[in-house]
């Protein structure tokens, strides 16, 4: 099973992913590109996409970039997000990248653009250090 297929499986098995409508559309090792279509539900009161969703994009990139170099037992252990822009369009494409990899530590960073009419626009970027973790038995 390569990267993407792995990452396809394990976010099908996130319910929340799911509902998101978040795909999982490129990994290579150490880099990911997941994007979730616009809809009213998971917009704020004006009509832009949530900062919880632009959140929750970050950190679902960031730790399938990890995922991609250290396997999927990780958890975040901080994470950080800067709103650059109303986040509006109709969809959102979320590209994270390992910046450095360790044993027990993985620091990654992503960016995130909102597309309308075919022209993606940065509306937002941030960085996730994620924890390996013993899987669970």
């Amino acid at each position: 099973m390569n990267a993407l297929q792995m990452l396809q499986k394990i976010n099908a098995m996130a319910e929340f992913n799911r509902w998101c409508g978040i795909e999982v559309t490129v990994a290579d090792p150490g880099s990911v590109e997941i994007q979730m279509p616009w809809r009213p539900e998971v917009g704020q009161y004006a009509g832009f996409l949530h900062a919880g969703l632009i959140g929750t994009l970050i950190d679902t990139a960031c730790g399938f970039a990890a995922g991609t170099v250290a396997g999927p037992n990780l958890l975040a252990a901080n994470f950080s997000v800067n709103c650059l822009r109303p986040a509006q369009g109709q969809k959102f494409i979320a590209r994270a990248r390992v910046v450095k990899p360790g044993k027990t530590q993985i620091f990654t960073s992503c960016d995130l653009f909102a597309v309308d009419a075919g022209e993606e626009k940065l509306v937002a970027n941030g960085q996730t250090l994620l924890t390996v973790v013993q899987a669970a038995q």
